[in-house]
This record gives structure tokens, sequence and C-alpha cells, in this order.
């Protein structure tokens, strides 16, 4: 059981993943001070002097001068800034995330047309796209010797 673990947990995938994990967490902690510290205030200076971390509903009877006197009373709040802040930070993650994906989905393709440009063999006879197995050309029926299948038509 040991060595069917070791075999999981140092499969290249669940490296993969946790190297990703721990790159997103990283870059989580970047987004949300971006988002509280360089968004958030001028935006709530254009709205209106508003600290969208101060913008809560209180839910009790008694009044509180700031989020953080409910907070530490206890009092239940609804936190429309927190919420305000996560989806700033939501949006600003799924933006890098789909462009970093687009871009790695061109780069995929781009590699892929140019293996499929590399792996294409011509005839040394008549010129024309053959299989990188064939000892024949299907088109004009040369026989294709070593020499010729490296691209050398003096030999045949």
């Amino acid at each position: 059981m040991w060595k069917e673990f070791k075999q999981f947990a140092l499969r290249g995938n669940l490296v993969d993943l946790t190297i990703g994990f721990v790159i997103g967490n990283a870059f989580s902690k970047v987004v949300t001070s971006i988002v509280n510290d360089i968004i958030m205030p001028p935006l709530g200076l254009f709205i209106g002097h508003v600290d969208f971390s101060n913008l809560y509903i209180n839910l009790s009877r008694k009044h509180y001068a700031s989020f953080a006197a409910a907070q530490a009373a206890g009092a239940p709040t609804i936190n429309i800034g927190t919420f305000l802040n996560n989806v700033v930070n939501f949006l600003i993650v799924a933006v890098v995330m789909f462009v970093v994906v687009r871009n790695l989905n061109r780069l995929a393709a781009h590699r892929r047309r140019e293996a499929e440009v590399k792996t294409a063999r011509l005839c040394p006879y008549c010129i024309q796209e053959i299989a990188d197995d064939a000892t024949r050309c299907p088109h004009c029926t040369s026989h294709l010797t070593e020499a010729t299948t490296h691209g050398d038509a003096s030999e045949s």
C-alpha cells in the first residue's frame, strides 16, 4: 500500500497540481492586495469617499460606529463591502486565467502546426507527401531506399 501511495503522490500530475495550488494561493494574496489596497480606495473616492471594507448592513437593533465595532461586539451583519471586494478579486483572477489559458492554447496550437509541418516527408522523385515508414511512393511507385528516405534522390 505504501508503494502505491508513493507512486500516486510522486506522479507528475499530482506534483504539477500541487505546484499550481501553491502558486495560485500566492497569486490570490497578490490579487487581494491589489483589490483592497489599489483598486478599491480610488473607486471609493470616486463614488463619494466610500470605504468598501466598511460597507455593511447591521441586523441588530444597536447602532455601531463602524464595521469593526460591529464585529467586535459580535453583531450580526451582512458584509456588502467584503462581498464586493471578493467579487472584484474573482473578476481579476478570472480575467488573468482567461488570458493565460488563451495564450497557452494558442502556443499549443502553434506547436501542433509546427509538428505537422516538420513530420511531412516528400518523395524525392515526384515531391508528393509520403508516410514516414513507406518503402515505395504511393504516387509515382518509386522505390525509396535508405538514401532516398533522407532526401537524396541520386541513389536508386
